[in-house]
């Protein structure tokens, strides 16, 4: 047998540097926590600030006229921003009608279909991860460019809500082809083994238990496209009026905003931070019901 022996010197010394290095690192994790927390609450001040700005501003003009009566004319007080509300409930609406059976089917065929012999889907998620990097002005002018310039069908809610749609697609496919890919393979074995078909496996077996992580791909989606100015401006335009139609051009939140914020009245300007924190509301809203979707397994 083996024994192991030292000098009383050499057993204090070979302690002492233990507790050093240990000094040093409860050290290095103290100061390193300290500026986690302190970048935390650096990039959450904005955050408040900004809602605590807008609240402040619109606020005040929370009333029953706000949803229910129409803009008035400049210059002129009271009124109300229903039409760019219900405006902008519709052409969301019709984004979201347009994107989701693509994205979804899309993220379907790149997570359960793809051919391992070919790059195509490969290609494929280059190009949404471009598409996702495009500017959003770029996707109001290339639906303009398709529906809405000279010899075309023109301002429009449909149009609006077809800009929105592309803008919707890269979030939606990414999110649905994650969801898919976490979804244990033993489940898709399973479902094989008892005698489905690779198309019953995906769509009864597969996709019903990726459904919270994509429908919470589909909210960030929807709460991105909300606040969309830009394309907006290109193809739905705006109305002072009610909605009349899908191919008619139509009041949203966002640029409601944009037009009257820059006007020298302060009516308008007042029913711009009351649309600004409709949307700020409808946002929030969104992420909550994002949050309550994530808070069930996928699997």
């Amino acid at each position: 047998m083996t024994t192991v022996s030292g000098k009383p010197e050499d057993i204090f010394d070979a302690q002492s540097l233990k507790a050093k290095k240990s000094s040093s690192r409860n050290l290095f994790n103290i100061i390193m926590t300290g500026l986690s927390g302190l970048c935390i609450l650096l990039a959450v001040i904005p955050l408040v600030l900004v809602l605590f700005y807008v609240f402040a501003n619109g606020a005040n003009r929370l009333n029953l006229d706000l949803f229910t009566q129409l803009p008035p004319p400049p210059g002129s007080a009271g009124g109300g921003i229903s039409n760019a509300i219900m405006g902008t409930l519709i052409v969301v609406a019709i984004a979201t009608v347009i994107s989701v059976p693509i994205g979804v089917l899309c993220a379907i065929w790149l997570s359960e279909f793809g051919s391992d012999d070919t790059s195509i889907d490969e290609y494929v998620r280059f190009g949404v991860n471009i598409l996702a990097g495009v500017p959003s002005i770029i996707a109001g002018v290339f639906i303009y460019g398709l529906m809405v310039r000279p010899g075309r069908p023109g301002y429009s809610a449909l149009a609006g809500g077809v800009a929105l749609a592309v803008l919707m697609l890269p979030t939606i496919i990414r999110t649905a082809d994650e969801a898919l890919k976490i979804v244990p393979q033993e489940i898709r074995w399973a479902a094989l083994g008892v005698g489905a078909s690779k198309y019953q496996t995906v769509l009864k077996v597969v996709l019903p238990a990726a459904v919270p992580a994509i429908l919470t791909g589909v909210t960030l989606a929807i709460a991105r496209a909300a606040g969309e100015t830009a394309p907006l401006i290109f193809t739905a335009l705006f109305s002072p009026f009610r909605f009349n139609g899908v191919i008619e051009p139509i009041a949203t939140l966002a640029v409601l905003v944009y037009n009257f914020a820059t006007l020298p009245f302060q009516a308008q300007q007042e029913l711009a931070w009351a649309a600004s924190l409709i949307l700020v509301l409808l946002v929030l809203l969104t992420s909550i019901i994002a949050r309550f979707a994530t808070r069930q397994k996928t699997y």
